[in-house]
């Protein structure tokens, strides 16, 4: 590994600068005499300053030798020439070479000192006016203050772009609150983590059992538990044990912690199966509040709501018109959606949940009902949108996506008090949905509407916090119509076929040479990589005539591994995209990302700005979203990509962290999403990977054909392995408890009903 070295030099030109991130490109006249083209993130440099720059020297396949920085201190210019250039760049607010003259000749080399401590004495000058020498000061002042955050950041191994976002939510005192709490970084900033703020914290010199570390300690295991592994909650021994272990502290010195936040109402304590638990607030509100507003729903009449009989003629109709016979279990489901508040369609591949969908619909037509169409992700609203003919849209969208003021969290712009107008809404692919999201929807549900809910409890949970889909089931409180039934068409499709065997705990049919269903064994996991790799660019394009980047996704249970997602997009990439001087390419951390490469959102990004082929502007790119790269711009730093093959986005560098290859993916990632092919390498992975309902959930991503490619013995493994990852949640029990509440207060209105008679 090259070591590290200093360059000294004062900055000639600034040829570039992304204000968001402070990534700057510029020229140094360095001491010793040379020019650098020194770049990195170098945030508010100008013109005539002093730097002091520490990195390594790289050469750029276009621009040539170049000082990649990853370190930068600035020392402000010493003498009047120097001080005149850095004035005259415009980095200061209201201060131009016209004006950087009189400063310059007025104060001399005092004039910093001025601008900071004394900016009321610039109004000395003829033509600057009090407020212009108040805009001055606060200009400067805010100029160091966001370099002083930049300096004591970097000290800690925070870069520079993480830095602007620091003082962008904390302001120019980020230095002083940090030194006060340097857990409110973890808090309050997107991409510092707990571990960063305690290296902090250990480096300012606070003990390990001070009670702001055990408090920050605890809500970040309640943090790592919700978002690694989908826990709302946490049993109290449980987190007690967990956080006294990261914290390398007793259990009593926690437990007192926990007691602090839950009487500052930091963390909720609570009762769940009779156990105690902790709560983030968050979680908390989302569960009783999905439990209130489901109970209330299926509770409450809607508009137009039919009896079963007239419910029952009307599909007479509608089978006579489009002249099809619906199966008892899909009658029943068109009954309960047009007679019933609420309601979930759930049932696995092949079983007809489009076709009621379709028949709810333009029975609801009929009543001149408005109705909105939504799924978790942009690729299952498209598919939703494809099987029903009429448009869908991602759930964000249908919400309204808007950012917050303290510009680290989002909100959405219908709500309680602006809700959607729509009479019905079906929501598609429910699994995904998480306890925070499904709130933030039935906040937005007005009053009166009706919300009929499709998916499959099966497939594996949402990749955030809770089991919402199943939790609904499961505690019986709202309609719940499971289509059982393969129909003909669909039992032709093997995939179909092994995807209930699977489900069923059955070996899938893996002897059948079907068109759509195969297997190919191969010992190790190499070799599974190899064999995927060669499917994907050679033998299913050569056999059946398709565009790998269009028609094909490899899936994989993991990321690490020779068969783990980040080998596989190494591999592919190589074949189906390598190195050409035809394609520019951009090298991110560990990731080539080249000019035609297919690549997946991996983070949830609400201001991204796009625009549609049809012209339509709009914001976000949310996780699981596919695109390619269709151009890299290094002079303009940014990628040129197109999403979902419609949406097209300028994507500046300093957001690369969001983004993946997408050759291959994870499962996880892949759920709501339909592939025409579907390669799976099946070798040797941990024990909690090798589950049923993973195997099925990547079984039924495939529309067209699935090629295993692994070890038989490891498909055993998974059918027999039905362990589900259990999850700590408490809507279930919320959901039951808040029925009985509503049927207690139902029971006591209609006796005070007749009492009054």
């Amino acid at each position: 590994m090259e070591e590290l070295v200093s360059i000294s030099g004062i900055i000639e030109e600034v040829i570039y600068t992304n204000p968001e991130n402070g990534y700057t490109v510029c020229d140094v006249a360095a001491h010793d005499g040379q020019l650098v083209t020194a770049v990195g993130c170098m945030p508010y440099v100008t013109e005539g300053e002093s730097v002091v720059m520490t990195g390594m020297w790289d050469t750029h396949p276009n621009y040539g030798e170049q000082f990649r920085v990853s370190y930068c201190e600035t020392v402000p210019p010493s003498d009047e020439d120097e001080i005149l250039k850095y004035l005259s760049s415009g980095i200061i607010s209201g201060v131009r070479e016209a004006t950087a003259k009189k400063l310059v000749e007025h104060f001399g080399t005092d004039v910093f000192s001025v601008m900071l401590t004394n900016p009321e004495k610039l109004a000395e000058i003829k033509g600057i006016s009090d407020d212009k020498a108040k805009k001055i000061g606060d200009s400067y002042s805010q100029l160091q203050a966001m370099r002083s955050i930049v300096m004591f950041l970097q000290r800690y191994g925070v870069n520079a772009n993480i830095a602007v976002k620091v003082h962008n939510i904390l302001g120019s005192g980020a230095v002083k609150e940090i030194e006060k709490n340097p857990y409110i970084l973890a808090d309050r900033v997107d991409g510092i983590t707990f571990k960063t703020s305690d290296t902090i914290a250990f480096n300012m010199g606070l003990p390990k059992n001070s009670p702001m570390r055990l408090r920050a300690g605890i809500k970040y295991t309640l943090q790592s538990a919700a978002y690694s592994d989908g826990h709302t909650y946490l049993p109290r021994e449980l987190l007690t044990e967990h956080a006294a272990y990261e914290l390398g502290v007793d259990e009593s010195e926690v437990e007192n912690a926990l007691s602090e936040l839950v009487f500052d109402k930091e963390i909720y304590a609570d009762t769940v199966d009779r156990m105690p638990v902790y709560y983030l607030y968050q979680f908390f509100e989302a569960e009783y509040y999905i439990s209130r507003r489901l109970c209330s729903l299926a509770d409450s009449e809607q508009k137009y709501t039919m009896t079963a009989d007239e419910a029952m003629k009307a599909i007479d109709g509608y089978e006579k018109e489009h002249g099809l016979t619906l199966a008892a279990e899909q009658r029943g489901a068109v009954v309960t959606a047009l007679s019933e508040g609420c309601m979930i369609l759930t049932g696995g591949p092949g079983t007809g949940k489009t076709t009621v969908i379709r028949a709810i619909l333009e029975l609801l037509r009929s009543l001149r009902l408005s109705a909105a169409l939504a799924a978790p992700t942009g690729r299952a609203a498209k598919r939703l949108s494809q099987v029903t003919g009429r448009e869908a849209k991602t759930l964000h969208r249908l919400l309204g996506t808007q950012r917050a003021e303290n510009g680290n969290f989002h909100s959405f712009a219908h709500n309680e008090q602006h809700p959607l107008s729509e009479d019905v809404i079906i929501v598609d692919e429910v699994s995904m949905i998480d306890v925070s999201l499904m709130s933030a929807f039935l906040r937005a549900v007005k009053r009166g509407a009706r919300v009929i809910f499709s998916g499959d409890a099966d497939q594996l949970p949402s990749v955030g916090p809770g089991n919402v889909l199943r939790d609904i089931i499961d505690s019986g409180v709202i309609p719940v119509i499971e289509l059982n039934k393969i129909f003909r068409q669909a039992e032709e499709s093997l995939i179909i076929v092994n995807a209930h065997r699977v489900n069923k705990g059955e070996m899938p049919d893996l002897r059948v040479r079907s068109s759509d269903f195969f297997f190919l064994k191969r010992g190790s996991a190499d070799n599974c990589a190899y064999t995927v790799a060669d499917l994907y660019m050679n033998r299913l394009p050569k056999s059946y005539g398709v565009d790998p980047i269009t028609a094909i996704q490899v899936l994989s249970p993991t990321k690490k591994g020779a068969a783990g997602t980040v080998n596989l997009n190494r591999l592919i990439q190589m074949q189906v995209n390598p190195p050409s001087p035809e394609h520019a390419e951009h090298i991110y951390g560990k990731t080539v990302f080249r000019e035609g490469d297919k690549i997946m959102q991996i983070k949830n990004n609400y201001e991204m700005e796009y625009k549609s082929a049809s012209g339509e502007t709009g914001t976000g790119i949310f996780n699981g979203d596919m695109g390619v790269i269709c151009e890299i711009n290094q002079e303009e730093k940014y990628m040129l990509i197109v999403f979902d093959e419609d949406k097209t986005v300028e994507y500046p560098f300093s957001f690369l962290d969001e983004l993946d290859l997408a050759y291959a993916v994870t499962v996880h990632k892949s759920q709501g999403s339909e592939f025409p092919i579907v390669v799976m390498p099946v070798c040797s992975f941990t024990p909690q990977l090798t589950s049923r309902n993973l195997f099925y959930t990547a079984i039924t991503r495939a529309k067209d054909m699935v090629v295993l490619v692994g070890s038989e013995r490891v498909i055993v493994n998974m059918v027999a392995n039905d362990r589900r990852g259990g999850r700590y949640t408490g809507l279930r029990e919320r959901l039951e408890t808040m029925n009985e509440i509503l049927g207690l207060n139902r029971k006591g209105e209609s006796e005070a009903e007749g009492d009054k008679i």
